[in-house]
């Protein structure tokens, strides 16, 4: 932006450190959100002091906020999003810093603020299983509900986030389901397949067809062609999800965070390892993970009956 000095560089900086597309939208959206900011108070960025910076942090939790693309919104920001957005910030600000750049603000003012914790609406078992097959009942196309489908089950199967399911290759699977993923700031882990996704996997691929992209699930055109290169949208599937839980008359809101969710939790209640989901999750702390990790009431009530010392 052009209010934002040195922007395309510390864009092209997240390249080179070999960050995700994904990863590197975020952080320009995030930040288009503060040059609109500054614009709309008439702040050029020598001028930006800690003080505006806790103006900004003020603004990303009220309904004045406008959207990376200048609009307006109603709607108001949870703090997992203003928190994200407010990393976004301190990360640019430490980038000027390192490359000398002149200013006023300090990287160290930006604090993130207390998230909430959430309270997650229980959806039982069988509904989310339902809703990992809705793409073989409801997808007319027989190639989208195979690809649809074994991308939800590799999901559930994997805990896999989805800019890591829709980058993954064919040739990072091995004979036996391990998957080698390079995840959120180039962490390197593994992940496993069951035998179940495996077979949807295998039947996907066997009625994909030939292609020169190196992507596994590809994206169609028309009657079955595959676009070259190219890769499936995470709104494609985002919107997916959401339209087979309709279809299903599911009212409580799931989203493909929320089956990589439900893989932790189901691992959580049959008592696996902290330590153990961390990993999987690709998480860098056990914090993450243990905020991440909620155990249902229905779960909670049953070890509180079974293990309090005067249930008799």
């Amino acid at each position: 932006m052009s209010n934002l000095p040195l922007f395309k560089g510390f864009l092209s900086y997240l390249k080179k450190d070999k960050y995700s597309e994904e990863t590197i939208y975020n952080y320009q959206r995030d930040l288009e959100s503060f040059g609109n900011f500054l614009n709309k108070k008439g702040i050029k960025f020598q001028e930006v002091t800690n003080q505006v910076i806790d103006d900004y942090k003020y603004y990303l939790t009220s309904t004045e906020r406008k959207t990376a693309k200048n609009q307006k919104t109603v709607q108001i920001l949870n703090t997992f999003s203003i928190n994200r957005m407010l990393s976004s910030l301190r990360a640019y600000l430490k980038y000027l810093m390192n490359v000398e750049y002149k200013f006023l603000a300090s990287p160290e003012i930006i604090k993130l603020i207390k998230s909430e914790r959430r309270q997650l609406q229980d959806i039982k078992l069988k509904d989310k299983i339902k809703l990992i097959e809705a793409p073989t009942k409801f997808e007319r196309n027989k190639v989208v509900a195979l690809r649809n489908r074994a991308m939800l089950e590799t999901i559930f199967s994997t805990s896999m986030r989805i800019s890591e399911l829709l980058n993954m290759k064919m040739s990072e699977i091995d004979k036996t389901g391990r998957i080698f993923v390079r995840g959120k700031g180039k962490k390197e882990r593994f992940v496993y397949l069951t035998p179940r996704a495996q077979r949807h996997i295998k039947k996907y691929f066997e009625v994909r067809g030939n292609s020169t992209s190196p992507y596994l699930f590809l994206p169609y055109r028309g009657k079955n062609v595959h676009q070259k290169d190219k890769k499936i949208s995470p709104n494609y599937l985002e919107e997916k999800v959401k339209k087979y839980r309709e279809l299903l008359g599911l009212n409580i809101p799931i989203t493909v965070h929320g089956i990589r969710h439900a893989f932790a939790t189901y691992l959580a209640e049959s008592g696996a390892s902290p330590v153990a989901i961390q990993i999987l999750l690709g998480h860098e702390s056990l914090d993450t993970t243990t905020r991440y990790v909620h155990a249902s009431d229905r779960y909670a009530e049953r070890i509180h009956r079974k293990y309090h010392p005067l249930k008799e």
